[in-house]
């Protein structure tokens, strides 16, 4: 049961339009011109989306420097993702896909399992979006250590 298609890399990346953190809606249009580090995490305030968060923020002046901005997309509510932000002083965007319709446009809506247990959720990845709206990389199932090193080496290269 796996309702999701897949982005193509080297071809303009799926469109999204949410809610952000601090009241503002974020759209990958409203980003053109700008490198986007897109990544997908399952819920605000967990152990691995926190490190990964904090991983993101600790770099941000180098992703700055490579002109990349760094989304992260949950489906926690946009107030969730302010309390969030300010309890870890988090240098990132993060926006609220309630319906899971940019999930789902990226492929990381999946079933997992988890004691047995089957259901939807988010799969744990990052798509590095050019200046130009075009998907030049993604990361599936990502690991949290040393992905993010990797993410901003590849963003500074394009």
């Amino acid at each position: 049961m796996n309702d999701t298609t897949e982005p193509k890399i080297n071809a303009s990346a799926p469109g999204f339009s949410l809610p952000a953190d601090g009241g503002r809606t974020i759209s990958l249009a409203g980003l053109l011109g700008r490198v986007v580090v897109l990544y997908f995490y399952p819920k605000d305030d967990t152990s691995g989306c926190t490190a990964e968060a904090l991983d993101f923020t600790a770099s941000s002046a180098e992703f700055d420097a490579a002109g990349a901005v760094v989304i992260g997309i949950s489906k926690d509510p946009v107030k969730e993702h302010d309390k969030f932000i300010e309890k870890y002083s988090l240098g990132v965007t993060l926006l609220s896909d309630a319906e899971s319709n940019t999930c789902k446009t990226y492929g990381t809506w999946i079933e997992k399992s988890m004691y047995g247990r089957r259901y939807m959720g988010i799969e744990r990845a990052t798509f590095l979006i050019d200046a130009a709206g075009i998907l030049r990389r993604e990361w599936r199932k990502v690991k949290v250590p040393g992905h993010v090193a990797e993410v901003r080496a590849a963003a500074r290269a394009l």
